[in-house]
């Protein structure tokens, strides 16, 4: 009999650690199922170079610009090159998931693939932001990493450039979408909204003359880099503008431009300060106008 409590304990004992193990298999499942997203951070020049083979590279300034002069190995990712003018004569849409899908799997980049974006936040209008923003929407889990101060910073460290086109030259991927709808916002429903949700134009003050969202409040996109490497402010920074302007950061944030691409970079800084998640109005005031009708 004095066996018999030794036998139970370990049969507890292993019955406990089982469930344990199922508890951990069901947990695993439950992430990979509902998706979790990318991890989103910054990374700088000199780790970049050390840790390259890690990472694929996306260049977010316009083509010409890539073409100028590249970190070594990237690959042009403009939103130039991946918007279009819908059939409703709204500029600056961007492509349809399925075709992005083809676009990076094409790139050699499936969504597991860890990624770092750059850009200089300024001849690509911020499209570094713009390209963070798509790859969240489209549901990527790999790794996200913002280039701090882009190719400034990798010039400022002296590290190699190469100039002229460069082809991917390597296994076609496949890249599996899972949409992240909650990070854009249709004019339908920004429209209903409107009162629940604060609204943030990055446009400059000239184009706000010209018509903007009703109750929209003005913050310049600009505003959330600063020095001459254009880093993105920090997040005390972030969160001391919102507060500046009268933004609770805990109601929800819709960002909006002409086009959704000034507007994807104040969304991935105000990201990276770790508030909770806003949303990137990507018909931006081009849609606005054409749809907004009662």
């Amino acid at each position: 009999m004095e066996g018999i409590p030794q036998v139970m304990s370990v049969a507890g004992r292993s019955g406990r650690f089982f469930s344990l193990i199922m508890a951990s298999f069901v947990i695993l499942l439950l992430m990979d199922t509902v998706g979790f997203g990318a991890d989103l951070g910054v990374i700088d020049a000199r780790s970049l170079s050390r840790d390259a083979a890690v990472w694929v590279v996306l260049d977010g300034r316009p083509k010409a610009q890539w073409q100028a002069g590249h970190i070594p190995g990237s690959r042009s990712f403009s939103w130039e090159n991946y918007t279009r003018t819908d059939a409703k004569g709204v500029q600056f849409k961007v492509l349809a998931p399925r075709e992005l899908a083809d676009t990076l799997g094409a790139l050699g980049i499936s969504e597991r693939t860890p990624v770092v974006v750059y850009g200089d936040a300024d001849s690509s209008w911020g499209g570094e932001g713009w390209v963070v923003w798509l790859l969240k929407w489209l549901g990527h889990k790999g790794d996200i990493r913002l280039l701090n101060g882009g190719i400034q910073a990798w010039r400022a460290a002296n590290l190699p450039l190469r100039s002229g086109a460069e082809s991917y030259i390597g296994p076609r991927l496949k890249y599996q979408v899972a949409l992240q709808p909650q990070l854009d916002i249709s004019t339908g429903e920004l429209r209903k909204l409107l009162r629940k949700v604060t609204v943030v134009d990055t446009r400059s003050t000239w184009e706000r003359l010209r018509g903007r969202i009703p109750g929209a409040v003005a913050i310049s996109w600009e505003d959330f880099f600063s020095g001459t490497e254009r880093r993105p402010i920090s997040p005390a920074a972030v969160k001391k503008l919102l507060a500046k302007h009268g933004i609770d950061s805990r109601k929800q944030v819709v960002y909006y431009c002409t086009g959704g691409i000034r507007s994807g970079y104040a969304w991935m800084v105000h990201e990276l300060a770790g508030l909770p998640s806003a949303r990137n109005y990507e018909g931006g005031m081009e849609e606005w106008k054409k749809l907004d009708s009662p």
